[in-house]
């Protein structure tokens, strides 16, 4: 069995990978850890790229493309190790960046997953949007970073450089146990992909495990390397999972207010975009409300499961208030004024 092993999902990612894989073998592979590339059925040449100039990378071959979630599912199959890191390939590592996070998880056994502190690849100096220093999530659902609320990213001043228990920690960078990635049943296939993550590190949460972020290690995202933050089909998954996850995970007692309440913010956005003249994701809030209803049932059984092994209610990183109202009506734009 390896100590640790990163595996980097790759879907017709050729260029990001001869970009970003170079840092994670040099800065990786001198800390013992082992390197994989899994292809998610790439129609590029991702593969004989990776043959021909990273022989030291180990491959995970999958016959298509079977979204984020599935993808690592398949592929954490085929890998034997303590700890895993699900690593985006548009990730740039920095050097003893694996360090502090196998430090702490080796001598904190009640912590299931962490992340490193994220900075933008674009913007050096700010956190990156899609993980930042931690991840919370608001009453009706709503997921935001110490250090991103909202649209509102912050320049890194090293006022998060405290270790803390997080709701969430990225995909995009996502140190776990495998023992515990596994027991908690693994990434949400039905998914595909966005708030998957999200969704997993509820299941952990709310069965005792912790979660947390570790700033001492940090890397650079580029971030929207898929699909871009205006994409309509991101606008839908966003939309559709996030109800998904709330249905599969919110307490009895919250469920039915939490959902009354969904229904007039998720119009509220789909009038938002129509305003914008963003007429597409207007659509893909509507289709993704009707997905999400016509789905519901089929999580059921989930959600079952969930509640049954549910040890910790309420989770204390899941706030009470709106981070909607903090926001455009208190004025509050930084994690720190929450």
């Amino acid at each position: 069995m390896d100590k640790t092993a990163i595996v980097i999902l790759n879907w017709n990612g050729c260029d990001m990978l001869r970009s970003f894989l170079p840092s994670v073998i040099r800065y990786s592979e001198t800390e013992g850890a082992v390197v994989y590339v899994a292809d998610n059925g790439s129609t590029d040449v991702s593969v004989e790229m990776l043959q021909r100039e990273f022989p030291t990378v180990r491959l995970i071959l999958l016959p298509e493309n079977h979204g984020f979630a599935d993808g690592y599912n398949l592929s954490l199959k085929q890998v034997d190790s303590e700890y895993v890191v699900l690593l985006n390939s548009d990730v740039e590592v920095t050097e003893h960046w694996l360090s502090p996070l196998i430090a702490y998880m080796d001598v904190h056994p009640e912590v299931a997953a962490c992340q490193p502190k994220i900075r933008s690849w674009r913007s050096k100096n700010q956190f990156e949007y899609a993980g930042a220093v931690g991840g919370f999530i608001d009453f009706y659902g709503y997921p935001f970073c110490r250090g991103r609320v909202m649209g509102v990213v912050e320049e890194d001043r090293g006022q998060y450089d405290e270790v803390v228990p997080v709701f969430w920690a990225t995909g995009a960078a996502l140190f776990i146990r495998l023992k515990d990635y596994w027991d908690a049943g693994g990434l949400d296939g039905r998914f595909f992909a966005h708030m998957e993550e999200i969704d997993l590190c509820w299941r952990l949460r709310a069965r005792g495990r912790m979660l947390v972020c570790i700033p001492q290690s940090m890397v650079f995202h580029v971030g929207g390397a898929t699909l871009k933050k205006e994409n309509p089909r991101k606008t839908f998954l966003n939309f559709r999972n996030n109800l998904i996850m709330l249905y599969k995970n919110l307490p009895p007692k919250d469920l039915s207010s939490v959902m009354r309440a969904r229904v007039i913010l998720d119009y509220m956005a789909a009038f938002s975009f129509l305003l914008k003249g963003q007429i597409p994701n207007a659509f893909a809030v509507v289709r993704a409300r009707r997905a999400y209803a016509a789905l519901r049932s089929s999580f059921t059984a989930s959600r079952r499961e969930n509640l049954q092994k549910t040890s910790l209610s309420p989770i204390p990183e899941r706030i009470k208030k709106s981070i909607l109202v903090q926001f455009y009506l208190k004025g509050k734009r930084y994690f720190s004024q929450l």
